[in-house]
């Protein structure tokens, strides 16, 4: 599980709770209407911009800001350099007794003990990248679509509410209170845009990164396991691939 989603969204939502209550009744801020206005609306234009299958996949894909934390990089080398170590003293037909936890690492690796050349799993596992990256862009764009959508269903909301206000202006004393539920659906829009959807967008882009860095990672590491790459060079190559602070090697702090 990702904590610092959770923290991130707890704790935002537990401050504004805090400043609604500071000001008065919660039940202040609750407007069915409104909140029929900003949620329909934005399925409503999500539905629109993209197919249905693209829409409930993409939730399935923010999950994984929650439940799923990517493979520590520095963890992924070591990894490799172990299975070099291995197939350099022990041939490669070895390592698939190896346990291997990531499945992108174990399915490359189970390509080079079945024999295949080295071009076909370089281009096999490049396009699964590929396919793999535009998938997780498909679900950051729906997301990124439901944060630009939820503040302008907000102003819409805003717009019927003041119409249907300036329509019934005979009790000036009901002005003030109507008002106040006008601006109501002003405030979920941009709670909903700024708190939910706009950071998870931004967290699946997050992710989309390591996880390509961790993959593209992996297939210079097994192409190298087949040219039969020292592995203390290999470790130092595949740094490359880490900001400095994150290497281990004396020589990729360089």
């Amino acid at each position: 599980m990702d904590l610092a989603t959770v923290i991130g969204i707890v704790s935002g939502t537990i401050i504004l709770l805090i400043a609604v209550l500071l000001g008065g009744s919660i039940l202040l801020f609750v407007n069915i209407p409104s909140v029929l206005i900003v949620g329909g609306g934005v399925v409503a234009t999500a539905l629109i911009r993209f197919g249905m299958g693209d829409v409930v996949n993409s939730i399935k894909v923010a999950m994984n800001v929650f439940f799923t934390k990517t493979s520590n990089s520095q963890q992924v080398i070591q990894e490799i350099v172990n299975l070099a170590n291995i197939a350099r003293k022990n041939g490669l037909i070895v390592l698939e007794q190896q346990p291997i936890e990531d499945v992108f690492l174990k399915k490359a690796i189970m390509y080079c003990v079945d024999g295949h050349e080295a071009e076909f799993i370089e281009e096999v596992l490049r396009k699964e990248v590929s396919l793999t990256t535009e998938r997780h862009d498909l679900g950051k764009k729906t997301f990124s679509a439901m944060g630009d959508s939820a503040p302008a269903f907000g102003m819409i909301g805003t717009l019927v509410g003041l119409v249907q206000m300036l329509a019934n202006m005979e009790d000036p004393s009901a002005i003030g209170p109507a008002m106040a539920v006008c601006l109501l659906t002003t405030l979920y829009g941009a709670v909903a845009a700024n708190l939910f959807f706009l950071p998870i967008a931004d967290k699946l882009a997050l992710r989309s990164q390591e996880e390509e860095r961790n993959r593209r990672l992996i297939i210079e590491g097994v192409l190298g396991i087949l040219k039969g790459l020292n592995p203390r060079v290999m470790e130092e190559y595949l740094e490359t691939f880490l900001p400095p602070k994150d290497r281990k090697t004396e020589e990729g702090k360089k």
